[in-house]
């Protein structure tokens, strides 16, 4: 066959591609498109409020958030005596949404039994010119997932960035307003004021509530001031009659979480689980320079996160 001929006919894989690992009754889906968490099951039971194969996942579910969490107010933000500008998230809303990684390419880089890592780089660009690689370990065990992210500074200057994650804790029902029943526990001591669009006032004041049965409240609300452990984690915990109780638990890399009630989805996903992210920073970090991890050339940063759950 012509060279050319054969070039021609060639074409790129078009099939969703993901990898699953399983512990027990236990089964977690990555997504290689994004590094998105899309379902976490223990027998019939979804642990996560996930989205099918080859979807685009509403409300960036499970989506990995890296070089920053949240938003950036007109995606306008300075570095090193630079002005960047980041793409925005569309004309009827002028902010830079949840980093740059939740459509690019992942690779497995390692699998075993009930383990697998997935990395992938983001390349420099006008709006963000610094190079990280990124990698995260899933390890899932009966009653636990243990989820870790590693950033590497792959560029040649110091690289300021935030991480998060956006999974979304199922309470065992699919319609709206699910949520109204299931009982939340924050261990937060303040809250980040923000304005209608996310976005911080400049106010911080303490958090009056550590929540109890949800009912008809909304949160889509950043918190810090972790109440810790002595092991020096803070736990999350959400209880359904479905499933009993999700604890989402986070290390000292993440001083921050942002709690999302879906007030705001469309129909069919409204209020029917809740977004716990943590995150290392607030919106608007890259921004206001609050919180940001700054990495020299070469040097790492490592931040874990666990989600269990009873039999």
């Amino acid at each position: 066959m012509w060279w050319g001929e054969a070039m021609s006919a060639a074409w790129p894989a078009t099939e969703p591609t993901e990898v699953a690992i399983a512990a027990g009754d236990a089964r977690l889906v990555v997504d290689l498109r994004g590094g998105a968490m899309r379902t976490l099951t223990v027998g019939d039971r979804e642990l996560l409020d996930g989205y099918a194969a080859g979807t685009v996942p509403g409300a960036s579910r499970g989506r990995v958030l890296l070089p920053w969490p949240n938003r950036i107010r007109d995606g306008r933000w300075s570095w090193g005596g630079r002005d960047l500008q980041l793409e925005l998230a569309g004309p009827d809303k002028p902010v830079a949404m949840h980093g740059l990684v939740g459509w690019q390419s992942w690779a497995v880089l390692e699998q075993s039994d009930g383990a697998v890592t997935v990395g992938t780089v983001v390349e420099a660009r006008s709006g963000y010119p610094f190079r990280l690689a990124a990698a995260i370990d899933h390890v899932l065990e009966p009653g636990r997932l243990t989820v870790t992210m590693r950033v590497r500074n792959a560029g040649a200057e110091p690289a300021p960035f935030g991480a998060g994650f956006h999974p979304y804790l199922a309470v065992g029902a699919q319609e709206d307003g699910a949520i109204a029943d299931a009982e939340l526990e924050l261990p937060a001591r303040t809250e980040l004021v923000v304005d209608d669009g996310g976005l911080p006032t400049g106010e911080r004041r303490p958090l009056e509530e550590a929540v109890g049965r949800i009912g008809d409240r909304a949160f889509d609300t950043p918190v810090t001031d972790l109440d810790r452990d002595a092991d020096g984690w803070a736990r999350v915990r959400l209880r359904s009659a479905a499933l009993g109780t999700l604890e989402l638990a986070v290390d000292g890399s993440w001083p921050w979480l942002q709690v999302f009630t879906g007030d705001t989805l469309r129909p069919g996903q409204r209020r029917r689980s809740v977004a716990v992210e943590p995150m290392t920073c607030p919106p608007n970090a890259l921004a206001d320079s609050v919180d940001l991890v700054v990495l020299e050339p070469g040097a790492d940063w490592t931040g874990t996160w666990t989600l269990g759950w009873g039999a």
